[in-house]
C-alpha cells in the first residue's frame, strides 16, 4: 500500500544534519509526517517514487544543486502533485544577480552603484571606459553575476581595469557586476549590515558582520522598530524573486540609506552557531522551523479543503 509523507527533504550537506533534524521535530510536533532523504537512501526512495509507492505533500530540496544524484529525485518529484519550496525556475531567476539588479531597480530597492558587463566568450573587450570605472570608487567589488555561490569568483578589493579584465578570465560565460563598495553605518556599537531571512512569509532580520561572518539576533522591539525598512525591503525582495525560502543582504549606510548589498542566496547556510561560531543563531534557526512547518500544515489544510470542495 502507499505510504504519503507530508514532507520529503532532500539533503547530502554533513552541516544539515542539525537543521534537517530540528525541521523534521517542528514537523513531528504539528502532526506532520516526514521523510529526510539522504544519500543512503536515495536510490531506494527515487525507486518508490517512481513507482507510486511513495508520495508527498511538500519537497524541500537541499541536495541536487550540488550533488548530481538527486537530480532524477528532484525529477521525479516535479512529475507528481507535490508542492515544490523554490522552485528550479525561480532559483535560476534568483540566482542571476545581473537580472536581480535590473528587476531590483525597477522596483524601487535600493542597490548599489552597479556596472554590468557581458561574458567574456561573447565579448571580449570590458566595453566600460575609466570614466565609468571611476564613479565606482576605490575599492570597488567584482563579481560574476551567476557564479558566487559561498564567495565564488568574488572580489572585495578591486582597484583597476587591469583587475576587471583578469577576473573575467575566470568565468568566461558568465556575466559580471561591477559595483561600488558600501560603508556601512555604525548602530548600538556594531556595523549596520544584515543578513535577513525570508522563510515562508516569515522575515526574520539578523545583524551580519560582511567580514566575520558572525551573526546576532536582532532582539528587542524598539531595535526591530527602528529596523522596520528590512521587512519592507525583504518583502519586496521576494516579490521579485518569488522564492519561498531566501535570504538577503541589507545595510545601512552612513547616509542613512538601506541598501540591498547581496541579492538574493536561494540557498542558506544553516548551521547552527552553538556548533559553529559562523553559524545562524540556534533561536533562529528555529523559528524558521517552525515557520517551515507552520507553511506545510497550512499547505496541507488549504488541499484538503479543495479536495472536500470537489468531492461536494
Amino acid at each position: 500500500m502507499p505510504s504519503h509523507f507530508d514532507i520529503a527533504i532532500a539533503w547530502d550537506w554533513e552541516y544539515d544534519r542539525e537543521f534537517v533534524s530540528l525541521l523534521e521535530h517542528a514537523a513531528q510536533a504539528r502532526g506532520l509526517t516526514t521523510h529526510a532523504v539522504s544519500p543512503s537512501i536515495l536510490q531506494e526512495t527515487l525507486a518508490q517514487t517512481r513507482g507510486g509507492e511513495y508520495t508527498f505533500s511538500v519537497f524541500l530540496d537541499r541536495a541536487s544543486d550540488t550533488d548530481e544524484r538527486f537530480l532524477p529525485f528532484a525529477q521525479a518529484i516535479r512529475l507528481t502533485p507535490t508542492r515544490i519550496v523554490n522552485t528550479p525556475e525561480a532559483v535560476r531567476h534568483a540566482a542571476d544577480k545581473a537580472t536581480m539588479h535590473l528587476e531590483f531597480l525597477t522596483q524601487g530597492i535600493q542597490v548599489p552603484y552597479t556596472l554590468i558587463i557581458s561574458p567574456y566568450n561573447e565579448r571580449q573587450e570590458v566595453g566600460i571606459s575609466l570614466n565609468d570605472l571611476a564613479r565606482l570608487g576605490r575599492p570597488f567589488i567584482i563579481k560574476p553575476a551567476n557564479t558566487t555561490g559561498g564567495g565564488t569568483g568574488v572580489i572585495l578589493g578591486a582597484e583597476t581595469l587591469r583587475d576587471v579584465i583578469e577576473s573575467r578570465q575566470h568565468h568566461k560565460n558568465d556575466k559580471y557586476l561591477l559595483q561600488e563598495k558600501i560603508e556601512p553605518a555604525y548602530v548600538g556599537g556594531g556595523t549596520a549590515w544584515f543578513r535577513v531571512f525570508w522563510a515562508f512569509d516569515s522575515i526574520i532580520p539578523c545583524w551580519w558582520h560582511p567580514d566575520s561572518h558572525v551573526y546576532r539576533a536582532v532582539e528587542g522591539s524598539a531595535i526591530e522598530d527602528s529596523l522596520a525598512p528590512l521587512k519592507v525591503i525583504t518583502r519586496a525582495i521576494h516579490d521579485v524573486c518569488q522564492l519561498d525560502f531566501f535570504s538577503t543582504e541589507i545595510a545601512l549606510t552612513r547616509q542613512g540609506k538601506f541598501v540591498a548589498v547581496d541579492y538574493v542566496n536561494e540557498i542558506c547556510d544553516m548551521r547552527l552557531q552553538s556548533s559553529h561560531p559562523d553559524g545562524v543563531p540556534d533561536q533562529v534557526v528555529m523559528k524558521i522551523c517552525d515557520s517551515f512547518a507552520d507553511f506545510v500544515k497550512s499547505y496541507k489544510s488549504q488541499a484538503l479543503s479543495a479536495a472536500d470542495s470537489n468531492y461536494a
